[in-house]
């Protein structure tokens, strides 16, 4: 049974909840346990994982979280920034889910978060898991 550790970006609470629902459901579907933090936006999302990976408490790591296209070039900055904090991280090895919703508007978001409709919860879930169980296979 693996520990994952779920961390989101709390900036969209309502959001949020429909991704963390769909990303909870997924890993306790496939049998193991799941801790939650959160941070406070998504730019701090790279840095929370990198933070729980040299504690040696986790396995796997699902980030979530939402921005929302504004006005300004700040959208560009936050999403691609948190990206590239993230796959950094997967390039060293640390298997993670990338749930972070990057969308025109809120009614993409709400599509995409919502376990019923895009579940992107459920999927990032799942793909920390693939994730895990790839780097299981090259450790053998």
């Amino acid at each position: 049974m693996a520990k994952i550790l779920i961390v989101e970006a709390r900036f969209y609470a309502h959001l949020n909840d429909m991704l963390l629902a769909g990303a909870r459901a997924a890993i306790e579907a496939a049998g193991h346990d799941h801790e939650t933090v959160t941070v406070p936006g998504a730019l701090e999302v790279p840095g929370a994982v990198a933070l729980a990976v040299e504690s040696g408490r986790y396995d796997g790591f699902v980030a979530l979280g939402v921005v929302i296209r504004g006005e300004t070039y700040h959208f560009e900055i936050v999403a691609g920034e948190s990206a590239r904090g993230l796959m950094a991280l997967t390039m060293d090895g640390v298997p993670i889910g990338n749930g972070m919703l990057t969308t025109e508007n809120e009614a993409q978001a709400i599509y995409r978060a919502d376990p019923k409709q895009g579940d992107k919860g459920g999927d990032a879930a799942r793909a920390a898991l693939a994730m895990l169980d790839l780097k299981a296979r090259f450790e053998r």
